[in-house]
């Protein structure tokens, strides 16, 4: 029988609440394994088992896929199961060892999964000379301690074959758990992507841009377990509609990892146009940004989300600076999260690319903050200053005009 077997790693240490967070696992893999995959997915011991139905055993690539996209896993493996017998369990080592059908299945020659790949072997898909045996009890009861069952399984392996142990740096390691009623055997580990399982920490506006930065923000919004639902602000019919699409496509790609989206669309040429009529010019970007903000919370009040999240970065733009951050953020009482405030462009463009959101954010499609820019916007603003210009605009009409005629699409 075959099954996948998922270790997380914070989950671990949630105490009283750890069942919460291992049932929102359970629910978040069951969303994106397609349910001829497995017969049940359950946890036992510390981990997350999922067996798999036939056709799910001749479909292991895209599990490796679609479980790589589910947050809150340190690691994950497909295994084979055994007898709890030390007899048992030597003999489908050695199976397992001398079976290239088995390597298929383990992950013993996929080279496609590289980069993301914990190996147990130090080659891909090539005869190895050496190997090491590493055993796992949870259950602490079984007969023989996990150096009994190493050396065991070892001399069985070493009696019937040409392999030489290396304790070191084996060319293949052979993984054993003794979990509950089961013995899984496995060649590697493939690292999952951390963090909590989405949900579990409540809900977030994040504001996309349709840039490199915002779609970041967003998914490691996601690896927090925040649900992120999607606010972008569009400038039609100053801008084309090119740049909704490509919004729409990051927020598609985004829903890979934390299942169905909503994506909020809200018009901002009012907003922007008596912005530019009332307000002295070097203010247009910071008041831009407050409304933002305000419409924003709005929203969250709707959604009941409790933080706004955005990609802003320390100095990377006019409004960025500490100064300006201030002025902006004071515009609401939602606490406002900037995950990549510390982080240079090359971190953020390196991560955009490891997600996948990078060739979509970099389409040369005009958004709303583009438009009607100053030429020497406020660095350093004063907020006594920004709250003077604000009062000359009809901000709660633009608010409620905003939110009122915003379109919401479900991804």
């Amino acid at each position: 029988m075959k099954y996948v077997i998922c270790h997380y790693s914070e989950i671990g240490l949630k105490g009283k609440n750890r069942k919460f967070f291992e049932e929102k696992l359970i629910e978040n893999i069951k969303r994106v394994l397609r349910p001829k995959y497995f017969v049940f997915v359950k946890r036992i011991s510390g981990r997350i088992i999922v067996q798999l139905t036939k056709k799910g055993e001749e479909s292991e690539k895209e599990i490796n896929e679609a479980l790589k996209n589910v947050f809150g896993m340190a690691y994950f493996s497909l295994v084979i199961s055994s007898p709890q017998k030390i007899r048992s369990i030597r003999e489908k080592a050695l199976e397992i060892l001398r079976d290239s059908e088995y390597h298929k299945f383990l992950g013993f020659g996929y080279p496609t999964l590289q980069p993301s790949v914990e190996y147990g072997a130090r080659g891909v898909s090539r005869k190895f000379k050496t190997f090491r045996i590493s055993t796992q009890r949870s259950k602490k009861d079984f007969h023989l301690t996990s150096q009994q069952i190493n050396e065991k399984v070892g001399e069985y392996i070493l009696q019937k074959t040409k392999f030489r142990v290396d304790l070191k740096r084996p060319d293949i390691t052979c993984f054993i758990e003794i979990v509950e009623k089961y013995a899984f055997l496995y060649l590697k580990k493939i690292r999952g992507l951390g963090g909590l399982p989405v949900s579990v920490s409540g809900r977030a506006i994040v504001l996309l841009s349709g840039g490199i930065d915002s779609p970041v923000a967003g998914f490691l919004a996601m690896k927090r377990g925040i649900k992120a639902i999607f606010l972008h602000f569009h400038a039609r019919p100053f801008t084309s509609e090119a740049s909704i699409e490509k919004t729409k496509r990051i927020v598609e790609l985004l829903s890979k990892y934390q299942g169905k989206s909503k994506l909020y669309l809200v018009p901002f040429a009012e907003a922007q146009k008596e912005i530019l009529l009332k307000t002295p010019t070097k203010l247009r970007v910071i008041l831009y940004r407050r409304v933002m903000f305000q419409i924003a919370a709005k929203i969250a009040e709707k959604e009941k989300a409790l933080v706004i999240f955005t990609g802003e970065s320390v100095g990377q733009v006019a409004s960025q600076t500490l100064e300006n951050i201030k002025a902006i953020e004071a515009a609401v009482h939602l606490p406002v999260f900037r995950p990549l405030i510390s982080q240079d462009k090359e971190e953020i463009i390196q991560k955009a690319k490891e997600i996948g959101t990078f060739e979509i954010s970099i389409l040369p499609h005009q958004d709303c903050c583009s438009r009607f820019l100053p030429r020497h916007p406020e660095t350093r603003a004063k907020l006594e200053e920004v709250i003077k210009a604000e009062k000359k605009l009809n901000i709660r009409k633009l608010i409620q005009g905003a939110v009122k005629k915003s379109s919401l699409i479900e991804i």
